[in-house]
């Protein structure tokens, strides 16, 4: 009987080793021939917006290191919601990514009280562009100042709105830092992405917009709206003549959206890993550098592992702005 036990012990301890030698191999090759497909990525806002002209410029350039095509599709609404949940369905095999942003993930977090997502069920793969918001008017509107502009707010209590791309976004956020430090009474608008808020705001259906720079740059370039100062700590080289928020009397008042790729927790590490390399030499092209520069951004394109820390720390600094502001969660 011993011997007999021992037998099946080596079969079982030959079978174990024969079948690692041929799953190890195959896992490998796996990763090894990843992407064999098109891949998606799901912009988490509408067209028009920063977060839709950064993901469509980078697919371009992204499809070539894959050598296969990647697919935009835009998810709209519910503060970036809608499309972090399309991500959550999709299997964690890398074919499926989202482009999330300052908004999706890490705002939200502050403003809602039950999220269909938590900060672990995603892996970033990078954040592809950082850039400051800009506050605009339409090129109609008389204030030609940020001063000019509280003055106006103060003299006409609850008359004058600001757009937003979402409640939550940064844009949004950042308009309730300018409510709130310049102690004025102004009304937020909420759209399904930024590209809707600044058709209204051309339109001069709603008054001001704290809007990503990227998204505002050509209508400023081409004098739609106007440009009162930028929320970066320094001015932005495509914009000289503009000042920054604390050029314009507010110390505190920094902000920088960033935008980056996110894709289902469980995805393979080989596969994180494939996808940030492509991300990251796209970045590095003179073609990339070149459009992010363009729109007043920059690139950013760190590690997943460092990202991730970046983005915990960030979610932690929008829960205490969004403490300051007096936001309650819905």
């Amino acid at each position: 009987m011993l011997h007999q036990h021992l037998k099946n012990r080596v079969k079982g301890i030959i079978f174990a080793a024969t079948a690692a030698f041929f799953v190890a191999p195959f896992a490998a090759n796996a990763a090894d021939v990843f992407p064999s497909k098109p891949l998606r990525i799901i912009v988490t806002a509408a067209p028009g917006g920063t977060t839709d002209i950064a993901t469509r410029q980078l697919s371009d350039v992204l499809s070539k290191e894959l050598g296969q095509t990647v697919i935009v599709e835009n998810k709209a609404g519910g503060a970036g919601i809608i499309g972090l949940q399309a991500l959550m369905a999709a299997p964690a095999d890398g074919y499926t990514m989202a482009m999330g942003n300052i908004g999706t993930n890490a705002i939200n977090y502050s403003l809602y009280k039950s999220l269909p997502y938590k900060f672990e069920d995603m892996e970033p793969i990078t954040i592809v562009l950082a850039n400051p918001n800009v506050l605009v008017v339409n090129a109609d509107f008389p204030a030609k100042t940020v001063g000019e502009l509280i003055s106006m707010a103060k003299a006409n209590p609850g008359k004058y709105s600001f757009a937003s791309s979402g409640r939550g976004q940064s844009i949004h956020m950042s308009g309730e830092l300018l409510r709130v430090q310049a102690g004025i009474d102004i009304f937020h608008v909420p759209y399904k992405g930024a590209g809707p808020a600044l058709a209204d705001l051309l339109a001069g259906q709603v008054n001001m917009m704290v809007d990503n720079l990227p998204s505002s740059m050509q209508y400023i370039k081409s004098g739609k709206l106007r440009a009162l100062a930028v929320t970066s700590k320094t001015r932005v080289a495509e914009l000289p003549d503009v000042p920054t928020m604390i050029q314009s009397g507010f110390p505190n008042f920094e902000v920088t959206a960033w935008f980056g790729l996110f894709v289902p927790a469980g995805t393979p590490k080989p596969v994180v890993d494939k996808l940030y390399a492509a991300v990251k030499k796209s970045l590095d092209t003179p073609e990339i550098k070149q459009r992010w520069k363009d729109l007043g951004g920059w690139s950013v394109g760190d590690t997943p592992a460092n990202t991730k820390l970046f983005v915990a720390a960030e979610k932690k600094k929008w829960e205490q702005v969004a403490t300051q502001a007096k936001i309650e969660k819905e």
